[in-house]
């Protein structure tokens, strides 16, 4: 069956359920990026611990590093690491209301197809009017 063939409400649940697909990729993809940054802070906060008091420290400013002190370049890192993990717990709520949205889609699908064409589905819900 091509998408010309299928009926109206099973396009716009399939379009729902790509749309759905989509964002997941999005929010998996955005909390692998930060997951690798939270790595690499780690790394730095390890190699800063490691640095003297004496040490000569260098911060990215752009596209040049500056020199700093190193307590406050660790300062740094370490409001950096834990912004990155509270931003990893939000987009993992998220991709758990995105990964429902799509179990929700999916049975919703499957119940239209066995239910038959536009007609009350199993759960005996009745299709909403598409607005013209």
């Amino acid at each position: 069956m091509s998408d010309k063939e299928l009926p109206p409400w099973l396009r716009e649940q399939v379009s729902r359920l790509q749309q759905l697909q989509q964002n997941l990729q999005a929010i998996m993809m955005q909390k692998q990026q930060l997951e690798i940054e939270t790595v690499e802070t780690d790394r730095a906060i390890e190699e800063l611990k490691k640095a003297g008091p004496d040490d000569a420290v260098y911060k990215n400013a752009g596209s040049v590093m500056i020199k700093a002190k190193k307590d406050d370049v660790l300062k740094e890192m370490e409001e950096k690491k834990e912004l990155s993990a509270t931003r990893v717990k939000v987009l993992e709520k998220q991709e758990g209301r995105v990964k429902d949205n799509l179990k929700e889609v999916e049975t919703k699908i499957n119940e239209m197809i066995r239910g038959g064409q536009g007609g009350p589905g199993p759960a005996g819900t009745a299709q909403r009017p598409r607005a013209e």
